[in-house]
């Protein structure tokens, strides 16, 4: 990337097929964090995206993570996912990572003018008022244009609503992570 002190390891097609091979590892769940605890301690912050599925990629990712940081869409289906998600959190807590910590759910996609994003919006807050991110990410155009031209928001148009609201997010994030720190 053009980024500076960003490294970025992109992910392939082939771990579609990752899913299938790891079935029948041993260690299938743990393997994510033992290939992560190989890097250099002067990596700051290592951020896994994973795919909208509770497979083995995201099992593997709960694993290896300290954090958790949820995106939310507005819409009603997010709140069964964010249920289900979070029933799986609670099983990788009792078995495979009793460490892992949600840092925050963020409200994506948010349409402020639409009374389903109020209504997904106040349900969420009603039931994880402490983890509910101050900062929610809006639907703006400028975010759905950038990846067509390959560049992050950032970089395409930071002054959108929408890069200005991830740099808000970015804000709150490392609040989040300093207090989360403090309090170890």
């Amino acid at each position: 990337t053009d980024v500076e002190n960003l490294r970025v390891v992109p992910s392939h097609p082939d771990l579609v097929a990752a899913e299938v091979e790891l079935v029948d590892l041993e260690d299938r769940a743990v393997l994510l964090r033992r290939a992560l605890a190989g890097i250099s301690t002067d990596v700051g912050i290592v951020i896994l995206d994973c795919p909208p599925a509770l497979g083995l990629l995201t099992l593997n990712a709960l694993v290896a993570a300290d954090y958790l940081l949820v995106p939310v869409q507005c819409e009603f289906f997010s709140l069964d996912g964010l249920a289900r998600l979070l029933h799986t959190v609670d099983l990788t807590r009792g078995s495979l990572n009793p460490d892992l910590r949600i840092l925050g759910l963020v409200l994506t996609m948010y349409d402020r003018r639409n009374r389903l994003t109020h209504q997904v919006a106040d349900e969420v807050e009603k039931h994880f008022p402490r983890e509910t991110c101050r900062t929610k990410i809006p639907r703006n155009v400028r975010l759905a244009e950038s990846p067509s031209h390959g560049k992050p928001v950032l970089m395409f148009d930071v002054q959108s609503i929408g890069a200005k609201a991830y740099l808000d997010l970015a804000d709150e994030i490392l609040e989040r992570l300093s207090s989360q720190e403090a309090s170890r």
